[in-house]
């Protein structure tokens, strides 16, 4: 059996198995078993789950690390949020994504799946003119100045 040594500093913080830890000094922490963990820069907070996509994160982290008994209703909500983001886009690629990122999911490649559907989360950030970060809305000067460096136009997947 394979281990794995994290270095983490002090404030990290880091869900193992459903249980949120956050370091109070910097440690090095050894993982001797099979753990589904994420680390705080990927944990998503239910209040900012304030998107289509975000919220499609947030079941998918749930069904990834949340509690043993909410995993199946979690993997159910990522289900019917997809369906509802595929059915509302205009954009192929985002379909696309979030098609593969279900199949990850259900491959038990949860890395994998949460990065595709950040990325889904990016355009739609840039497309809906959100704060890539929270999810909340840009001032209007902000969606100005990304509308000038993409020549005019809002950045598209596909």
């Amino acid at each position: 059996m394979s281990t794995l040594v994290l270095e983490m500093r002090a404030g990290d913080l880091m869900v193992v198995n459903g249980a949120s830890l956050r370091f109070r000094s910097r440690t090095r922490v050894e993982l001797v078993a099979r753990a589904r963990f994420l680390f705080g820069k990927q944990v998503m907070a239910p209040e900012t789950a304030n998107t289509p996509a975000r919220r499609i994160y947030f079941a998918l982290q749930c069904a990834y690390v949340g509690p043993e008994e909410e995993r199946e209703a979690a993997m159910a909500d990522a289900h019917r949020l997809v369906t509802e983001f595929q059915e509302a886009t205009t954009s192929n690629m985002a379909r696309q994504l979030l098609e593969r990122a279900l199949a990850l999911a259900e491959q038990d490649e949860w890395y994998q799946a949460l990065r595709l559907v950040r990325h889904v989360m990016r355009h739609e950030a840039t497309v809906l003119g959100l704060d890539p970060a929270s999810g909340t809305p840009l001032p209007a000067a902000a969606i100005a100045a990304m509308q000038a460096q993409a020549g005019g136009q809002p950045v598209a997947l596909d």
